[in-house]
């Protein structure tokens, strides 16, 4: 199975990350909103970036780390390619490597302007996978 997934919605996009850890999942999810915009391997992962976020529960933390990295590429005009995310209780420690748009070079089809709660789940499945989805709001 891929490590990430679009799936369908009637108005906007779904992405799906798997992994064997949590973060795992979460980095997958964030290079599954990538592919939304323009195919990964377009982008170079030339400078990195940090954040981090806090959240009541791991639903919303899935939410306030994609909407953190949409407000990142949004102020830096930048595209990300590479994740890596530590997870401790409901704070998330993330990094995200990338480089600034060309319009040429990337070719983006379209804009992400926030993660959304329709169909937002995050959880473990019965082989021990971790799965972290929502919508995408495009």
């Amino acid at each position: 199975m891929p490590p990430w997934e679009h799936f369908f919605h009637v108005a906007d996009i779904g992405v799906r990350g798997i992994g064997s850890t949590l973060e795992e999942a979460f980095e997958n999810t964030a290079l599954a909103m990538t592919a939304v915009i323009v195919e990964p391997d377009r982008v170079a992962g030339k400078k990195q970036i940090s954040l981090r976020v806090t959240a009541a529960d791991r639903e919303l933390l899935l939410t306030e780390w994609l909407n953190a990295l949409i407000y990142e590429m949004a102020y830096r005009h930048m595209l990300f390619r590479r994740f890596q995310v530590e997870i401790e209780g409901l704070t998330l420690h993330g990094r995200a490597w990338g480089e600034s748009v060309d319009e040429v070079k990337h070719r983006p089809a379209v804009e992400v302007k926030g993660a959304t709660f329709t169909q937002l789940k995050v959880y473990k499945t019965a082989s021990g996978s971790w799965i972290a989805q929502c919508v995408v709001d495009v």
